[in-house]
């Protein structure tokens, strides 16, 4: 439940802290406030959160969320890029102990962290024995997508993520093969995690209404998944290249990759050796496959793929990580 004494994030709430501020939501920001309660309690309480934890939210807000946090968690670090709203935030939660708020970008790139951020959390889980690392965010649509990916792509991850995200995100994490979600984002996060939808919220759920419906997801690392990717920047940049062009063969995307060093003929006995039909899509294998198949390719074929990482970092496609 939520504490009596906390602030509780209705739209009144909401629309009087805002007016007495003289803001207002920026929606290009992804500033779409959760003002069901009860969708709250599911989000903390999904969370299970515990005075060993340290928080990483992003997206502070108003600060509601974050002092919701703050009451169960050892430690919240919360990020808010618009200074009005890192203000507001400021005077619910800023004399918190157990609390850091930061002014700032969560990203330094698409591909990377704001390392700001990345030392705080280190200062944090370094501060007491047996901490553990956890994302509880209402998260902006804008970067939801980025701030999941490069959580998993850290050495000492999160042990889980529980956030609202777009549904369409949230149907991409969770896509099965042959599904016309499933693709590289699916494969980066299943093949690390075990995942969830908790709840799909419709717009009028949050202030201001966004035009789509969102979803709360919880995410949960498997170790026992994660150890079994022997180089993860690799496969990183080898399942994104595969799901590039969607509809393209098999084939054609590994000699895409490969280049003018390899040949059709040897592409095809490699697929073959792993039980892979040279004429199937990416899109038709499981995660378990990939993980397969990204790691032959890397073994035997290691000259050609000298370039291919900084190729990747300039890759877009419909199912961006």
């Amino acid at each position: 439940m939520i504490p009596g004494d906390l602030p509780r994030q209705t739209l009144s709430f909401l629309r009087e802290r805002f007016a007495a501020a003289g803001i207002r939501p920026k929606t290009d920001l992804g500033q779409n406030f959760l003002i069901d309660l009860n969708l709250l309690r599911v989000l903390v309480e999904r969370a299970d959160l515990s005075p060993q934890d340290v928080v990483l939210e992003i997206g502070s807000g108003s600060g509601s969320l974050t002092s919701m946090l703050a009451e169960r968690a050892a430690y919240v670090i919360s990020v808010e890029i618009d200074p009005r709203l890192h203000a507001l935030a400021q005077q619910l939660v800023g004399q918190k102990a157990n609390v850091c708020l930061l002014c700032q970008d969560a990203l330094k790139s698409k591909n990377q962290l704001h390392p700001q951020i990345l030392e705080s959390l280190k200062q944090a889980l370094d501060a007491a024995p047996g901490r553990r690392f956890k994302l509880v965010a209402n998260l902006p649509y804008n970067v939801a997508t980025p701030v999941i990916t490069n959580l998993l792509a850290l050495d000492v991850p999160p042990v889980s993520m529980t956030a609202t995200v777009q549904r369409e995100v949230a149907e991409r994490i969770v896509a099965r093969p042959g599904s016309k979600d499933y693709g590289s984002l699916s494969v980066w996060v299943q093949s690390q995690c075990r995942v969830s939808i908790e709840r799909v919220i419709p717009p009028q759920a949050f202030w201001p209404r966004p035009k789509v419906f969102s979803a709360i997801i919880h995410v949960d690392i498997d170790m026992k998944r994660r150890d079994r990717i022997s180089d993860l920047d690799f496969f990183h940049a080898c399942i994104r290249s595969l799901f590039l062009h969607r509809r393209k063969l098999l084939r054609t995307q590994i000699l895409s990759v490969l280049g003018r060093e390899v040949g059709k003929e040897e592409v095809d006995g490699l697929l073959r050796e792993l039980g892979v039909d040279p004429q199937s899509r990416a899109e038709k294998l499981s995660v378990e496959q990939l993980i397969n198949l990204a790691g032959a390719i890397q073994d035997r074929f290691p000259k050609p793929l000298m370039s291919m990482r900084g190729r990747n970092a300039h890759m877009t496609d419909g199912d961006p990580l």
